[in-house]
């Protein structure tokens, strides 16, 4: 299918360009619904209504918290899934890269980007914040769902 070098680190760029793009596309979804999220949790914290506002602040809020708990822990497998695909075919061009010490040679005569960047490390540090983005969300949401039951409860004295 693939029979020389350059078809196959091309096939490979390819690959990593169609699962950024998806990656890209769950992400932004993703932060997309956490910022409708976040407006609807403030709109409803603001809520002064005298004959139903207290219970709807302790109700609503706490709700959507835990609805963000549950999308972020919803996003995260597709988007690690995404990120592991990535390092997939990227472990693979970079093993093509080395094995093949012509081919590599001539791919690194010129290099269009700095050893970092074309590096492992550089590799997974860019899609750190794909990565984190569900857990700094879920431990959002987890505090403002606290804040919400702690500042409409009660204290017991």
């Amino acid at each position: 299918m693939l029979a020389t070098p350059r078809e196959r680190l091309e096939f490979y760029r390819r690959e990593i360009f169609n699962e950024t793009g998806n990656l890209s596309n769950r992400t932004n979804a993703y932060l997309t619904a956490q910022s409708f999220l976040v407006i609807a949790y403030a709109s409803c914290m603001a809520n002064s209504n005298p004959q139903w506002g207290e219970l709807f602040t302790l109700v609503v809020p706490a709700t959507l918290a835990l609805f963000g708990i549950l999308s972020s822990l919803s996003a995260w497998p597709g988007i690690k899934a995404a990120c592991d695909i990535i390092d997939h075919w990227y472990s693979k061009q970079a093993g093509l890269l080395q094995c093949d010490s012509v081919f590599g040679e001539a791919y690194d005569e010129f290099p269009l980007f700095s050893d970092w960047e074309s590096s492992f490390t550089g590799q997974r540090k860019s899609l750190a914040f794909s990565k984190r983005s569900p857990w700094l969300f879920c431990g959002f949401w987890v505090f403002l769902g606290l804040f919400a039951l702690w500042i409409q409860l009660p204290l017991s004295d």
